[in-house]
């Protein structure tokens, strides 16, 4: 798959404790956006952060936190970004999406690997 240099940036900041049909949402949207073709997801664990209810959520020990910050992060053409956000609103009861201008360097991938 070819990426253009202008691309997009899609964040996904919700919970790590979020579900969708019983399952955590973070996997569930890296699923999707890996069925519908996208160029590429990462999941990035935080370990402090708070969101619209302004409750702190941290790994600290000695305020342990079941519900630390995630952020999914999709790369893509805008197209296929803006297609993706319609899935997001059936998905997403809780967060904050953005979305922005990204330049993309390099898109390699290894030439022995096969995908699945």
């Amino acid at each position: 798959m070819e990426l253009p240099e202008k691309a997009y940036l899609l964040r996904i900041f919700i919970g790590e404790s979020d579900k969708a049909g019983g399952r955590p949402l973070y996997e569930v949207l890296v699923e999707e956006a890996r069925a519908k073709g996208m160029a590429g997801a990462t999941v990035l664990r935080g370990f402090l952060g708070f969101g619209a209810n302004s409750r702190i959520h941290t790994s600290r020990i000695l305020r342990l936190s079941e519900d630390l910050p995630v952020v999914v992060e999709i790369v893509d053409r805008k197209e296929k970004i803006e297609a993706f956000l319609e899935d997001l609103d059936h998905l997403i009861d809780e967060g904050l999406v953005t979305l922005e201008k990204a330049r993309v360097i390099a898109y390699r991938r290894n030439k022995e690997a096969r995908p699945d």
